[in-house]
């Protein structure tokens, strides 16, 4: 049943008219895997009389407020003839209602779903409303609707003109009110599929001790030793032996992880295969592939036999464990996680880096380019002073100050002193050091053996940065607080020199691969992402102009999240498996998160922190790049504007003056329980925006979408382009240096790719790795991308409209942009050896693989 509400009232009764109303939806057989006993259920209650159907209100005093009263009802047309497709797509329906003067304008419908099964509702539209000719209403729901017993009240949805809570027709404020109630929820019992309530939690659910006892992971958040940002709640139980921790679905049902319906993903396409490939990965290809590495060797004897993974491919033996793997995993999502040909052979797509050059990502400057044009471009800093010093409590660790002396580069610095050097900003740094020495020991008491590292680099003529020491280090034997023992390696080509350094920067690149995976990615964009959206919709009314601003940044984030916790950073889960801090993993992000600042995940921040720019306000964007060609910088700056001016225009459409901001009520509470609850570890931290003036709104709203979209594409979407390939990118070490005297200190005179394919990642966690970034790579059939919307009647605002336009104009001139630097040979750094064009930050993209393309959510 759809019921009508008004904003207008003439107060006068006239003669009823037609009004003519088209509803889209998509049945759940279209988006739920052709769900046909849910369809035939629904058109045995459609024969019975239980349709669905529109009513038009009127207005009645509820209390000191106006409340719409619904009037007669109008349903849906043609319901059972009007078939859904099989596939993917929408569906319309007529509904015609009566109307007289009396109702006025609607301004938003109730609907009751009288039916066996959900449905998605689209949109509605109402045409020729008298007193609203020109042009159409519109009503864009996106949204699941239960069968009315789900729900303790029926659902609303308004119309696509935005209020401000002061604003807002006094009809409809009680309807306002209500429904960021129910969004809220109680904060008790178990959630449903149905609920539709957003509330927190701790990360108290990554663990199952009731297992074992190696399978209990500590709580993060809430606490000064495990500081996290919240997640969503699921009210589920606590496990039998540790009452602080929440029980965990089993792996069979593992999509069935409970998130607000509307945030999980709806639509059979490529980003629904995301779910079931780490579930398939995790249930099936895991054990498969350990069991089938007993029957062949688990180690890579050359990097002409890793690169049959791409080119020639490999078979997997015949018998029961693949026939498994057959029978479990739909064939369609099989391809997906485990491609093969048409003989038989499994192979994964070419990884960008190799495409073009096989060996050019051992190079020096490959290695280099990739800190500011690679997959992790967000951790390199300007060397300010020298050496480099450390940040870790003496009292704790001990020594912990850099072991590379002015001797270690003297000669590769072009003749310049350090004075020169330092004051010239030609001396940069990959720091990896204070991150890992705390959890070192621990890390290394598991298979992995790993280093803290520090890599020293110098900007060159040309614009490009050849590395020029590399710094290993590892906890004193005989304890934390005798400091660290460390080895410092520089540059060789030749002999047992040069494997060595090869070695040295392979330890790098597994420290800087842990890293980004579990800081970069996990924890600065999905973790700290997903309060904010359980925040947005709990108190700012979907009228509300700042939820309209948001909400596409948005798009699937606690659904993937939800995923991640369940299959991915749990006890025992994949990234467990394939990156070195294991089971430490996330005890390690929660640690990194104690030096979480939000204004600092702004881009010109973040760069002037990190010294890769200073301030300077004759340049465009009020920085300066000390290192002019840093793709990243270069191309996310001009990412960052756009959304800052188009953040800056819409604002200032709805919020007048400072005292607009301040008087909202609705977006205080939103701020105040982002930094209270969301972020509640942080919630004394004085570095907050105050959210007084409308540049506290328009800043903080620029990171907010800068975070979810730009910088999740800059981080997320390079996985596979360079670090499919992982020798290139290895996440895993399995021993330490070879010491001179030992056996494979001799095998490096003889065959050094041997002991290097033997220090890094086995047969197994390679094909593993492969599977998982290759799936998380990967754009949706259907992505929406920064500057587009999923419908052009997003608001009904003119001047909102007007300058999203503008958006959308100044991100394709950005495009064009990226593209000319890519082909001027003057931007060392945009291609590099590998022949690599950086493209991660290109806005759009197609399908598929790509490395390019800016989504507007942090979905994957």
């Amino acid at each position: 049943m759809l019921k009508g509400l008004v904003n207008t009232l003439s107060g006068k009764n006239g003669d009823v008219k037609k009004i003519k109303g088209k509803v889209v939806l998509m049945n759940k057989n279209v988006l739920d895997f052709n769900d046909f006993g849910g369809s035939l259920l629904n058109n045995l209650h459609e024969l019975v009389g239980q349709s669905v159907t529109l009513l038009i209100a009127k207005n009645i005093h509820a209390g000191n407020k106006l409340k719409g009263k619904v009037g007669k009802a109008a349903g849906l047309e043609r319901w059972i003839t009007t078939i859904p497709s099989l596939k993917p797509g929408d569906s319309t329906y007529e509904v015609t209602f009566d109307w007289d003067e009396e109702i006025g304008i609607p301004g938003a419908f109730l609907i009751k779903n009288s039916h066996f099964t959900e449905f998605f509702l689209k949109t509605l539209t109402l045409e020729g409303v008298p007193g609203h000719e020109h042009a159409p209403i519109h009503f864009v729901c996106n949204s699941w609707v239960y069968p009315s017993n789900k729900y303790k009240s029926d659902r609303i949805f308004f119309s696509n003109q935005a209020y401000l809570p002061s604003q807002t027709p006094p009809p409809l404020v009680p309807y306002r009110e209500e429904e960021l109630l129910v969004l809220q929820g109680d904060g008790t019992g178990e959630l449903k599929e149905w609920d539709r309530v957003y509330d927190y939690a701790y990360y108290n659910d990554l663990g199952n001790p009731d297992i074992f006892k190696e399978s209990a992971r500590p709580v993060l958040g809430g606490s000064s030793q495990y500081p996290y940002p919240r997640r969503g709640r699921t009210g589920r139980p606590p496990t039998r032996t540790d009452p602080n921790t929440e029980s965990r679905i089993p792996l069979v049902m593992s999509l069935d992880i409970y998130v607000p319906r509307d945030e999980r993903f709806g639509h059979l396409k490529q980003s629904d295969f995301l779910g079931y490939g780490l579930k398939s990965i995790t249930q099936f290809l895991l054990p498969t592939l350990t069991d089938l590495s007993a029957t062949f060797s688990n180690e890579f004897k050359s990097f002409e036999d890793v690169l049959q993974i791409y080119e020639g491919g490999f078979k997997l033996p015949e018998g029961p464990l693949l026939e498994n793997l057959f029978n479990n995993v739909p064939s369609e999502l099989f391809e997906q996680i485990l491609p093969r040909d048409d003989e038989g052979f499994f192979k994964y797509p070419m990884p960008d880096i190799i495409k073009a050059d096989k060996t050019a990502w051992r190079t020096d400057e490959e290695f280099a380019r990739e800190m500011v044009a690679g997959k992790n471009p967000v951790n390199i800093s300007r060397l300010q002073e020298f050496p480099p010093k450390t940040n870790l409590d003496t009292q704790l660790y001990g020594n912990q100050s850099c072991k590379i002396t002015w001797d270690h580069i003297k000669n590769e610095v072009d003749g310049l002193t350090l004075e020169e050097a330092l004051e010239t900003n030609r001396l940069f740094i990959l720091n990896h050091h204070d991150s890992l020495m705390p959890y070192l020991r621990r890390i290394n008491s598991t298979t992995t053996k790993m280093y803290a590292t520090r890599t020293l680099l110098f900007l060159q003529n040309d614009g490009s940065l050849k590395p020029l020491a590399i710094e290993l280090s590892l906890p004193h034997p005989d304890g934390d607080e005798h400091g660290a023992v460390s080895q410092v390696y520089t540059p060789a080509e030749d002999g047992v020199e040069g494997s060595i350094w090869q070695l040295a920067k392979a330890y790098v690149g597994v420290s800087d691969s842990g890293l980004h995976e579990l800081i970069s990615h996990w924890l600065n964009t999905h973790a700290a992402i997903e309060p904010v959206v359980i925040a947005t919709n709990r108190h700012l009314s979907v009228m509300h102009p700042i939820h309209k601003l948001l909400y596409p940044h948005f798009r699937d984030t606690m659904n993937i999240n939800a995923l991640a916790r369940q299959v991915l950073v749990s006890a025992g889960g994949i990234i467990e498996e394939i990156i070195f801090p294991g089971q430490y993993a996330m005890e390690l992000s929660s640690l990194i998160y104690k030096d979480w600042i939000f204004p600092d995940q702004a881009l010109p921040a973040d760069l002037l922190k990190r010294g890769m720019a200073v301030e300077d306000p004759n340049s465009p964007h009020g920085i300066r790049l000390v290192m002019e060609d840093y793709p990243y910088a270069v191309d996310g700056l001009k990412i960052w504007s756009a959304i800052n001016t188009w953040v800056d225009e819409y604002c200032n459409v709805y919020y007048p003056s400072d005292e607009a901001v301040m008087e909202d009520t609705e977006l205080q509470s939103w701020w105040k329980e982002i930094r209270e609850k969301g972020h509640g570890d942080k919630k004394d931290a004085p570095w907050w925006p105050k959210m007084h003036t409308r540049k506290d709104l328009i800043h903080s709203c620029t990171i907010i979408i800068w975070t979810a979209s730009a910088l999740h594409a800059a981080i997320n979407f390079g996985q596979y382009p360079y670090g499919g390939y992982m020798p290139n990118h290895p996440t895993v070490s399995r021993q330490l240096m070879p010491e001179p005297g030992s056996k494979d200190y001799e095998l490096l005179k003889t065959d050094p790719d041997k002991v290097f394919l033997k220090t890094i990642m086995s047969r197994l966690q390679m094909l593993l790795g492969v599977a998982v970034i290759e799936i998380l790579s990967r754009h949706a059939s259907d992505e929406i991308y920064l500057g587009q919307r999923d419908t052009p009647v997003w608001t009904k605002d003119e001047e909102a409209l007007a300058a999203f336009e503008r958006f959308g104009k100044e991100l394709g001139g950005v495009e064009k942009k990226i593209m000319e630097m890519n082909g001027d040979g003057k931007w060392k750094n945009r291609v590099g050896p590998a022949k690599m064009p950086y493209t991660l930050l290109y806005p759009t993209s197609e399908e598929g693989l790509t490395g390019r393309g800016i989504p507007n959510s942090t979905s994957i």
